[in-house]
């Protein structure tokens, strides 16, 4: 098992990647012929996330799901945050209770 702040991590990189992908989807939207990428999330055994990122199967742009993503990404990234943050302020609070 992973530890809660690599499983969060895992999360905030899936995150990023998902915010890189609707950002050159839209920066491509008049681009005769473009194809869209899409992220598929794999879920990890020892906990977290993996991102792999490949091509939509037809041609031409999906503006409302380009954002919807990114959307969805930014509070995915922040919750990832969140509990990295909390994790990390967990580990101190040990820390000086060892002390």
């Amino acid at each position: 098992m992973a530890s809660v702040s690599s499983i969060s991590l895992s999360g905030m990189n899936a995150a990023q990647t998902q915010l890189n992908v609707a950002a050159h989807n839209v920066a491509n939207l008049n681009t005769d012929g473009f194809t869209r990428q899409q992220v598929a999330l794999t879920e990890q055994s020892e906990g977290g996330v993996s991102a792999s990122v490949g091509k939509a199967s037809q041609p031409g742009a999906a503006l409302e799901e380009d954002v919807v993503s990114q959307l969805q990404a930014k509070h995915a990234y922040l919750a990832n945050l969140a509990v990295f943050k909390t994790s990390n302020k967990m580990a101190g609070a040990l820390l000086d209770l060892d002390a």
